[in-house]
C-alpha cells in the first residue's frame, strides 16, 4: 500500500511561532509513522484579505489556487493553530475562505479528506478555543470530515524540548494518536 500522503501547516508565520514548532513536530511524526508528510508555510502563499468585490473583478489569488491544488493531492491535512481572542488567527481564517473561493479545479478540496487539527497556547487551556472555532469552520462551514482526536498544547513556550519534542508524554502521546488516526484514515478507500 502507498504511504498517505498528509500536507501538514501552521495558521500562524510568526517567527518562533510554537504553532509552527507543532506543525513541524507532527511532520516529523509522521514520517517516524510512515507516511508522507508535505510540511509547508503559509508565509509562501501571501494573500489579500477576502473580499467579494475583488474576487468579482480578478477572481481568486493564484496562491489560492495553488493551495486548493495542494489539499485535492493529500488524503489527509494536519493544521496546527495558535489562539487569537479565543478564536483562530485571521490567517488561517483567511486563507481557509479564499481555498473554498477558489473554483479552480473544480473539485472541493474539503470532501474526501481527513482533518487533524492541533493548537497551541501559552494559557493553560492550549488554544482549546481555537480548535472549537477551526473544527467549527471545517465542519460546518466547508463540510470537511474533521476527526475527532486532537491536541491542544498548553504553556506551550516551555512545552518543547531542545529537539523540538514535546516534554509532556502525555501530550506526546495525544499527537502520536491523532496522526496515527489520520494516517489510518487517510489511507482508507472511502
Amino acid at each position: 500500500m502507498a504511504q498517505a500522503k498528509i500536507l501538514v501547516f501552521a495558521g500562524s508565520i510568526r517567527t518562533g511561532a510554537l504553532s509552527q514548532k507543532l506543525a513541524s513536530l507532527a511532520a516529523k511524526e509522521l514520517a517516524i509513522l510512515d507516511a508522507e508528510p508535505s510540511l509547508i508555510s503559509l508565509s509562501d502563499y501571501p494573500m489579500p484579505i477576502y473580499d467579494g468585490d475583488l474576487e468579482a473583478r480578478e477572481g481568486a489569488p493564484e496562491n489560492a489556487r495553488k493551495l486548493r491544488r495542494m489539499l485535492l493531492a493529500h488524503r489527509g491535512v494536519f493544521i496546527a493553530t495558535p489562539e487569537y481572542n479565543a478564536s483562530l488567527p485571521p490567517l488561517l481564517k483567511n486563507t481557509l475562505d479564499w481555498i473554498s473561493r477558489a473554483k479552480e479545479p473544480l473539485t472541493d478540496p474539503f470532501k474526501g479528506r481527513f482533518f487533524a487539527i492541533g493548537s497551541t497556547s501559552n494559557g493553560r487551556l492550549g488554544g482549546y478555543r481555537a480548535l472549537i472555532a477551526l473544527r467549527q469552520t471545517l465542519e460546518l462551514g466547508l463540510g470537511a470530515t474533521v476527526l475527532p482526536e486532537q491536541i491542544a498544547v498548553s504553556e506551550a513556550g516551555q512545552a518543547f524540548d531542545e529537539n523540538g519534542g514535546l516534554k509532556d508524554m502525555r501530550q506526546a502521546g495525544f499527537l502520536r494518536a491523532s496522526l496515527t488516526r489520520l494516517i489510518a484514515f487517510a489511507e482508507s478507500e472511502l
